[in-house]
């Protein structure tokens, strides 16, 4: 995994002050080296530049980027982040085209495969990447990004010029381009984060490249091209044909993720995604002689202050010791203290640029730089809920009424932390009322299916494309800010296609939430853990964590100085001081109830101090 960022202009060349566009391309990229601490590099043609940023996974010793192969007379250069996980098949059928292979790195395969197909390429991909490629062959350049945006692209247009990194502060770094947030970032903030609108950046003029599309820059201009969304099949198969196909892609595609010739590791939380992800790695590694390494995670005092919930029914821990004796895995269990937690949430903004899941990003961030102390890759049990059915608002129907999102159905709260003026300005209920129905409008069904049908694909679709990209972007961020990779074998599209057109009676047999991941995983695990009821990502319980956050957002609103004032009525953010929390209502998915609503508002006041945000309504 890596880091890149660029720019380009077809109008204008940029000879005459190479060392000038070189040293820009740098400056960008040193914005993302935490993405790629083990070497840099640039390039720079008549119209590209290129900076990138490496963490080598594959091949550590050769594949410098950017990487640039012979084409029709001219050089065609390619700046990639990701993992091909097809990358040996691939790289046979481009052998017998023609092509030899200087690495074993899967960037080369990514490059000789456009080379090869042209855009076309990426229908040939299986894995997770963002990737440009400076084509002067065909005077172009090409983005794009994964089909489900496991890893990042944003980029800016000024003019006759395009500007693209792998993160915001990547972009910040190029001339023209300023932090200012607009009305539709306020609405994005306050009305739907900590998810995004997909291709949202927040900051006025910046764009992320979605999820499943490309990009063409050339003479025609700018143009994101869709390469693949979810389609509405009809599903053939019997219930134990489709137990059988979901094993074997499961089985192959965890697999697939095991190559790596770093130190390789799983999360663990004794949980049923987890545990499934980490039974098969096991099992592989064995096969090698080698020996699994998990890690599960833990806050300071859960011990004492846990109290279950319908949303968390119980502790990790045990269950992740549990299931590592089974496993033979050399388990490591990494704490988190109170004060470590409220300290990372500034550098959860940071890692993000934007402010998120407050303490459940900051958390991951702390222990991600911990695991990335004995290694440097992961694999983890992220989007089986969304792809299977897991979440509350599967099962129960009263939480996606087709007006609001499932996992926030409430904005009365968020608006009335706004200062009036700008609850008016905003109009935050109109606002994200327009994202879901343009959601719902793209939601593939066929013909014929009943109400109750749709419904559920419509839960479906909203997952993936929204709560998904959220835990993703979260993923990606809070890892790569240490330099780990993160590997989510869930998340590959040949399951989640194949998942999408599986009846709801068979995605839940007998009643039982992700029955059918239940039974494909049968034997690798003992029944006690493949049917353990969900237990979402550990948060804190401990009542000196809210403590500590109150007595920060005391100081913020006893400075007048603090950019806060500008956005939030003091009124309504004092009496959230006041309250006493009931860890087991959110207000934004399974986890972030009050104390996070007091950590979401510090993460806020932090991005507007630290980006220097300059607020357009």
């Amino acid at each position: 995994m890596c880091g890149f960022a660029g720019f380009s202009d077809l109008q204008e060349e940029f000879s005459g002050q190479e060392q000038h566009w070189l040293d820009l391309a740098r400056r960008m990229a040193r914005r993302l080296a935490h993405r790629g601490p083990d070497s840099q590099g640039a390039h720079l043609s008549r119209h590209c530049a290129l900076a990138h940023a490496r963490l080598a996974v594959m091949d550590p010793e050769h594949g410098a980027q950017p990487m640039s192969l012979p084409w029709r007379g001219q050089e065609v250069t390619i700046a990639y982040n990701g993992e091909l996980y097809n990358a040996p098949e691939l790289r046979a059928q481009l052998e017998e085209r023609g092509f030899s292979f200087q690495t074993r790195c899967d960037t080369e395969v990514v490059l000789a495969a456009y080379l090869a197909f042209g855009p076309d390429c990426v229908e040939q991909f299986n894995g997770i990447f963002a990737f440009a490629v400076d084509d002067p062959v065909n005077r172009r350049v090409f983005l794009c990004r994964d089909r489900f945006g496991v890893k990042p692209l944003f980029y800016t247009l000024q003019e006759h010029r395009l500007a693209f990194a792998s993160e915001i502060k990547g972009l910040l770094e190029f001339p023209g381009v300023s932090p200012v947030v607009g009305r539709e970032g306020l609405c994005e903030l306050f009305g739907l984060g900590p998810a995004r609108t997909p291709g949202c950046g927040v900051f006025q003029g910046i764009r992320e490249l979605r999820p499943g599309h490309m990009a063409v820059f050339d003479r025609l201009g700018f143009r994101e091209i869709p390469y693949f969304d979810l389609e509405a099949q009809p599903h053939g198969e019997s219930y134990p044909e489709t137990v059988e196909h979901v094993r074997a892609l499961l089985l192959d595609t965890v697999e697939r993720q095991l190559a790596s010739d770093v130190p390789l590791c799983t999360f663990l939380s004794g949980g049923l995604d987890s545990s499934v992800v980490t039974a098969i790695a096991a099992q592989k590694l064995r096969e090698r002689g080698e020996r699994l390494s998990t890690y599960s995670f833990e806050f300071e005092g859960n011990q004492e202050f846990f109290t279950p919930s319908s949303f968390q029914p119980d502790r990790d821990e045990d269950w992740a010791r549990r299931v590592s004796s089974l496993l033979d895995t050399d388990h490591t269990s990494l704490l988190c203290s109170n004060r470590q937690l409220a300290a990372s949430l500034q550098s959860a903004v940071i890692a993000k640029d934007l402010p998120g899941m407050a303490d459940i990003d900051g958390s991951l961030l702390y222990f991600c730089q911990l695991v990335k102390q004995r290694h440097t890759v992961v694999l983890c049990g992220e989007c089986a809920d969304e792809i299977f059915g897991g979440y509350p608002w599967f099962h129960r129907r009263e939480m996606f009424d087709g007006r609001h999102f499932p996992w926030s159905n409430n904005l009365d709260q968020r608006r009335g932390l706004l200062k009036p003026e700008l609850q008016e300005a905003l109009g935050l209920e109109e606002y994200v009322a327009q994202r879901l129905e343009e959601s719902l409008r793209a939601v593939p069904t066929l013909l014929g299916e009943t109400p109750e049908q749709v419904r559920m694909r419509q839960i479906s679709y909203l997952n993936i494309h929204w709560f998904m990209a959220t835990l993703l972007d979260r993923k990606d961020r809070c890892s790569m800010y240490s330099g780990l990779e993160v590997r989510v074998p869930y998340a590959d599209h040949r399951i989640a296609q194949y998942i999408y057109n599986v009846p709801w009676e068979m995605k839940c047999p007998r009643g039982e939430a992700k029955g059918l991941l239940r039974d494909a995983a049968k034997g690798l695990l003992p029944e006690e853990v493949l049917h353990r009821k969900k237990s979402p990502y550990p948060k804190t319980h401990n009542p000196g964590y809210e403590a500590l956050l109150k007595e920060e957002l005391s100081h913020v609103l006893r400075d007048s100085a603090q950019p806060l004032h500008k956005l939030l009525s003091e009124e309504a953010v004092s009496g959230l001081l006041h309250q006493t929390y009931d860890y087991g209502k959110p207000w934004f998915g399974q986890l972030m109830a009050g104390p996070q609503m007091l950590a979401y508002l510090l993460q806020i006041n932090t991005w507007l101090l630290r980006y220097h945000i300059y607020v357009d309504v």
